[in-house]
């Protein structure tokens, strides 16, 4: 959970891709006070965000240490890896936490097999394929054989 002090100016996050996902988590971000920065290879990609949104966008690669340096990856308090590419975003995550050591790093996975790889370095994951079977699962209900 995302927790900030509304005393303060809220948390300095860095989204890499401005998708759906991306884009509506630093709509909200922003509109909590938060500092936010989304960085994205396409230019168009930006025109996701909302009319109220007050941060910063970069047009740039996520795997390029010029790019994260341009978006202060140093001074971040979380950086979410939201590409719809794993390799990239656990690059992204990695570097962000093993290198310029940010505190919090989320980022998403959509192949569970690549889940351990990420959490062996202390990122945080959200796996829309297990979400996805999980709810589909709840949503059926049990309908024989073990339930899980």
């Amino acid at each position: 959970m995302l927790v900030f002090n509304k005393k303060n100016k809220g948390l300095y996050v860095i989204i890499f891709g401005c998708g759906r996902l991306g884009s509506g988590i630093a709509n909200w971000l922003s509109l909590n006070g938060n500092s936010v920065v989304v960085v994205d290879r396409r230019e168009e990609a930006f025109s996701s965000l909302s009319f109220e949104f007050t941060g910063f966008t970069i047009i740039g690669d996520a795997t390029e240490l010029d790019t994260l340096e341009i978006a202060k990856v140093e001074k971040a308090d979380v950086v979410l890896a939201l590409t719809p590419d794993d390799n990239t975003n656990i690059m992204t995550a990695l570097i962000a936490k093993e290198y310029f050591n940010v505190p919090r790093v989320i980022a998403r996975v959509y192949d569970p097999n690549n889940i351990e790889m990420f959490s062996e370095f202390g990122v945080e994951i959200i796996c829309p394929t297990l979400l996805a079977v999980d709810e589909i699962q709840k949503s059926l209900g049990f309908i024989g054989g073990d339930e899980h």
